[in-house]
């Protein structure tokens, strides 16, 4: 089966299904009429400034987590610890913003990034580490210090970075010189406003996703994490240690996971706030799933999955019947069918394929 069909036919079909059953849901469990519903979603994600906004607002989100599971998955390391690996790295976003004068945005914007990725990739490093030389499983780890990272914020939100006079849980505002440029300021011509959350984060973004594509197709790192990843064995047996790979891969995926503080903290609420995160970490997973791990294929899923959060919230709204469980529910249903139940729209397209195919070709 060619590339191009892995990446984008099998999740289209997947994405497809999906629908089709949750209009099912839509239709004979709540009464509703699932065309409107969908027609509701899509207007509402695509059908203005203001939607577009918000939906590439959490694309951004969903491509840096999303990228950052990818590369572990190449290593066939399941990194489900992306929650816990932004949590962290907004601490990282409120210590340059807050304790380093900025003359201009675009320097504390490199040294977000940076401080971002860092404390992004640090907190991965344990469970790495963990895996590699003690032989503990990087999924218990990296699950168990999502916890460990939720209680730090919490801690730091209470105790370092609080606001005088004030019990909400959050950091003061971050200062001026340190506001990224929102879609308002550089594409308002095409109707974006300055309320709007999507930001110049959202470049870097796309950034990321073709370094993603260089290191894991064009460098020998790259090619040494595919091999690992398909192999353990024939790694070693080529020279290849599992031990450096691991490392070098969870740095990696917690380093991208990390740079969705660029877009949530200093971009969004220009301040650290405790649910910044909002479950990014764990739907980078089924971006990651969805998209084949390829930096193309988890772009166009990331963009999906930002339809389905901005496009859920206006159906939540204009459709009250359909309640934000709802929303849920089809999430987890594309999650389901891209993942799961990816086998059964696979083997007869495989199939297919192989009847297509000229004989003795």
């Amino acid at each position: 089966m060619p590339m191009w069909a892995d990446v984008t036919l099998i999740p289209l079909i997947s994405v497809i299904l999906a629908l089709l059953v949750s209009g099912l849901v839509v239709y004979f469990l709540i009464g509703e009429n699932p065309f409107a519903a969908m027609r509701i979603m899509v207007n509402g994600a695509f059908g203005s400034a203001y939607g577009w906004g918000y939906t590439l607002f959490y694309t951004t989100n969903f491509i840096f987590t999303g990228l950052g599971v990818a590369v572990a998955f190449h290593a066939r390391l399941f990194n489900i610890g992306g929650e816990g690996q932004a949590y962290v790295a907004g601490l990282g976003a409120a210590i340059v913003c807050l304790l380093m004068p900025w003359p201009h945005w675009s320097l504390a914007l490199l040294a977000t990034t940076a401080m971002t990725a860092l404390f992004g990739a640090a907190w991965a490093a344990i469970p790495a580490y963990l895996q590699a030389k003690r032989g503990s499983h990087i999924v218990i780890t990296t699950i168990m210090f999502n916890f460990i990272a939720a209680s730090l914020m919490i801690y730091m939100l209470n105790n370092v970075f609080t606001i005088p006079g004030s019990a909400e849980t959050a950091s003061i505002r971050f200062p001026e010189a340190t506001h990224l440029p929102n879609a308002g300021e550089f594409a308002g011509f095409l109707g974006f406003r300055a309320s709007t959350p999507l930001n110049i984060s959202f470049f870097l973004a796309l950034l990321a996703a073709v370094f993603v594509w260089i290191l894991i197709w064009r460098t020998r790192l790259g090619y040494e994490i595919r091999a690992f990843g398909h192999s353990e064995t024939a790694a070693v047996y080529a020279g290849i240690s599992p031990v450096k790979i691991t490392m070098i891969a969870m740095l990696i995926s917690g380093a991208l996971v990390g740079l969705m503080a660029v877009n949530a903290v200093q971009g969004e609420s220009e301040q650290l706030r405790l649910d910044f995160v909002g479950g990014a970490g764990f739907v980078g997973i089924a971006v990651a799933l969805m998209g084949r791990s390829h930096p193309v294929g988890v772009c166009l899923a990331a963009l999906l999955f930002g339809m389905l959060y901005q496009g859920g919230a206006e159906l939540a709204f204009e459709m009250p019947a359909v309640s934000r469980e709802m929303i849920l529910v089809i999430q987890a249903l594309v999650i389901l069918f891209t993942g799961a139940l990816d086998n059964m729209v696979r083997m007869p397209i495989e199939k297919l394929f192989l009847a297509l195919r000229p004989k003795g070709s």
